[in-house]
């Protein structure tokens, strides 16, 4: 999945947090939703414009993103 076809950062929408391309649908509601244990199916239902491309996008920019950033656990 490349989801620079489906990400977008732009500093003019939603103050330069990930969307989904073309929506204003932040990449952080849509792991929530999915955190939170809401089916794909009910994430589509809930928002529209989103596509099964454009969650499993979210997805695989998730993963880029924590392969990128070192977190220190607390002892």
């Amino acid at each position: 999945m490349d989801w620079h076809q489906h990400i977008s950062v732009d500093p003019n929408i939603c103050h330069g947090q990930a969307c989904v391309a073309g929506t204003r649908i932040l990449v952080s509601v849509v792991l929530d939703n999915l955190a939170a244990g809401i089916s794909e199916a009910e994430i589509l239902h809930s928002y529209p414009r989103l596509s099964h491309d454009a969650v499993q996008a979210c997805i695989a920019y998730a993963a880029d993103v924590v392969r990128e950033e070192v977190l220190a656990l607390p002892a």
